[in-house]
Formats: C-alpha cells, structure tokens, sequence
C-alpha cells in the first residue's frame, strides 16, 4: 500500500526549500522516513493551482498538507489540480471545508461549544440591521458576544472589532460587525458569526508572557487566590485580558487523539483535558485529520470545543514533540 507524502508550502525566496515556519516539521518527516513535497502557496491563492503544484511529482498517490490555511474554495482547486498529476489529498475538498468552517461542524458540537449563529456573505459587506436583530434573537437577544467570520475573529481588536457587551444593543452589534467586516475586507471567510461569551479558567500572564487571545477570541482574566488563576471569558484571552485562558489544542486522526498538547499561542502551559464526550464527536464529524481546541469553563463544570480546525492547517506549538502525529499521517 503506498505511503502518503506531506507536502509543505515552498520558501517563497528559496522554492526548493519548505517555509522555514515548516522546515522542521519536514525534517522530522524526513528523520522518520517520509517523503515530503512543495507547493507554491502564493500561487495557491491568486494564481492557477496547477502552475502552484508543478513542484509535485506526477503520480505521487496519498497526500497529505501541512501548511497555511486556504480558502475552502483555493482548497478544492488545489485538490483537483494534485488529482490530475495521479496525486490524491487524503483530505477531500467537502472534508476540509466541514472542519476549517465554523457552519460545517457546528451542528455535531453544538451543545458541546459556545452557542453561534451566522449570516452568510457573498463578499465584504456588512449585514444589514434587519438580519442583525434577527441573528441576536437566535442568541437569545441578550448578553454578551463575539463577532468572528467561519474561520477567524480579529481578536486583537477586541474592543473595536471583536466583542460585543450586549446584543440588546443592536446599534453597538452593528459598529462591532461593520468595523469587523472592514478590517477583515477581502479576507471575509463566509459571512459574520455570532457567538456566545463565556467565561473559562485562566492562568496568570507572567507564566506565559503578555496576554493574547487564543482559539476564537478573548476576555478579561482576574487574579485568583494564589495569583495563578483566574477567569478569562470566551473565547480565550483578549489582548488586554492579562492572562490566557487554560487552552489545549488535541490533534485527532480517525477519531483517534495523537497528539494532546497547549495552543500555540500559550505553548508552555500544561493541559490536561477531559476528551470523554469530545471523542464521540469527532468520531461523529467524520473527518480524517481534524484539531478542537478546548478550554476549561471557569466554574469547574468541565471542557468546552472553542474551535475545530482542520489538521492540515493547524499550527503546531513551539517546542512540542509532533514525531507522533507525523509518523501517524505518514503510517495513515
């Protein structure tokens, strides 16, 4: 049976070599025996994908990616242009656009994830006050909330272009949308998500650096007893917040979890998450290679999905030992 190859973005000043972001994960595929390819991923996003993947060997059979995110829409240009070199992703253009899209796999973990909404968008355009109001009653009409895209929130302008303190005040939801889809602009993945604050543990910041947000987006972080711990509101650490929130990143293959380490934006805290009820879903989901980031609720009631991505486009965090998991989709 062949082997599948990984194939890595290409150095954009040396294509012969991968993206130095990349270069060691593709030395550690080569240390364990793989074969590894490149792609010209500024042609995959602007230009035609077949010209992007002429670097790849014709009849190159089982391929996986690790690389920057596409667009679900460049993604399946990518995968029928390796199909027509005799090359097959092992991830199908329909599979990827489920898991790097909040709408593609939020009904298999809603319940298990903070409760969203969304407006889909044929381009940068701001939804209108009607569909707005709309989308905030489905929420409940109340409370707290987040504004992201499918795919990202701009949570480094949390208070501009990111959060939103109550959805009762619909002029504020607007500002919040409209500064968001402005700043987001060409980049707009699949219209704006709604989605619900919530409130997750937190670790001091001087364990981790400065604050930052993690997974979808972040909130304010308050020193507990011992000056270790605290409260960060979903969805995980705004810039200003202080601290992060406690956030694990697990890297599941065929429903199997191969690698459980720290999001990479907190890549030194230690995580322990319950992947009792995450694991059925996964399973359920039906997608090959896929990450959650999961963080843990402030009231002690257990683990939350903030985020499911797909694993090919997942970063890694520094420092941790992927040997397992790409000996994994090297085996796969």
């Amino acid at each position: 049976m062949p082997v599948p190859a990984i194939i890595f973005p290409a150095d954009p000043l040396n294509p012969r070599r991968p993206d130095p972001h990349f270069a060691w994960e593709a030395r550690m595929v080569r240390e364990l025996g793989g074969e590894h390819h490149l792609v010209d991923h500024d042609v995959l996003l602007a230009g035609p994908a077949e010209e992007a993947v002429r670097r790849v060997p014709r009849d190159s059979g089982p391929l996986w990616y690790r690389g920057w995110m596409l667009p679900s829409a460049r993604y399946a240009d990518f995968a029928a242009a390796l199909t027509a070199r005799g090359g097959n992703l092992l991830t199908s253009a329909p599979g990827y656009a489920v898991a790097h899209e909040l709408p593609g796999w939020y009904d298999v973990f809603e319940g298990a994830t903070p409760a969203s909404t969304w407006i889909p968008s044929d381009g940068p355009v701001a939804p209108g006050p009607e569909e707005l109001a709309e989308a905030a009653a489905r929420l409940g009409g109340h409370g707290p909330a987040i504004v992201k895209d499918y795919v990202k929130s701009r949570k480094h302008e949390w208070h501009e272009a990111c959060y939103v303190p109550e959805l009762a005040d619909l002029a504020a939801v607007g500002r919040v949308v409209e500064r968001f889809v402005e700043l987001q602009g060409e980049f707009l993945a699949g219209g704006v998500v709604l989605r619900r604050y919530e409130e997750f543990e937190g670790t001091d910041a001087s364990a981790e650096g400065p604050a930052g947000a993690s997974g979808a987006a972040g909130g304010t972080v308050g020193a507990g007893a011992n000056g270790g711990t605290g409260v960060v509101r979903a969805d995980s650490g705004a810039p200003d917040a202080g601290g992060r929130a406690v956030e694990a990143r697990v890297w599941w293959l065929d429903g199997r979890p191969v690698l459980v380490g720290p999001h990479p934006d907190a890549p030194r805290q230690a995580v322990e998450p319950d992947l009792t009820d995450v694991r059925a879903l996964v399973r359920r989901l039906g997608c090959r290679f896929v990450t959650t980031d999961l963080a843990s609720r402030a009231d002690g009631s257990g683990w939350r999905v903030v985020e499911v991505g797909d694993g090919q486009v997942s970063d890694l965090p520094r420092g941790i030992d992927a040997s397992g998991l790409l000996a994994s989709l090297i085996a796969a």
